[in-house]
């Protein structure tokens, strides 16, 4: 799987999303007709490494890491509990390496938001993510219009 085919089965698969570039990451949000200024997260592609976020060593070559927001109760579902948000510039306290490829995981500075992330998914690992892909576009679509309100 490369991030370009991750961000066009999202793009070509969830009916009012939008690419945007932002924060050295490009993400996948839902915004019908351009309604809201930017519109609701549903997956980022982060392929470098940012200023407050360098856990998944992500300036390696051809590492990319894909993030995406899942309900609460799932993210609990899969991983027991929800962690303390972390100081600015750190991590969450969880014993994940967060550099591991192909293995879903908790977000490691989201996981307290209900993220989770994988590093360079293989494409039967992705076939596996489309479910939670779909849990977080309609997740994004309930804030949507809560926001739109």
């Amino acid at each position: 799987m490369t991030p370009d085919k991750i961000l066009q089965y999202c793009l070509n698969n969830l009916e009012g999303t939008v690419l945007v570039n932002s924060w050295g990451e490009k993400g996948i949000f839902y915004n019908p007709n351009n309604t809201l200024k930017r519109g609701v997260y549903i997956l980022t592609v982060k392929e470098k490494d940012g200023e407050n976020d360098k856990s998944s060593n992500l300036d390696r070559e051809n590492i990319y890491r894909v993030n995406m927001g899942l309900r609460k109760n799932t993210f609990v579902n899969m991983f027991g509990g929800i962690p303390k948000r972390p100081i600015k510039g750190g991590i969450v306290e969880m014993e994940y390496d967060f550099t591991s490829s192909n293995q879903l995981m908790p977000h490691p500075i989201y996981a307290w938001m209900g993220w989770v992330c994988i590093l360079n998914p293989t494409e039967q690992k992705f076939e596996e993510l489309k479910p939670l892909i779909q849990e977080a576009y309609e997740y994004a679509k309930e804030k949507f219009k809560k926001r739109k309100i």
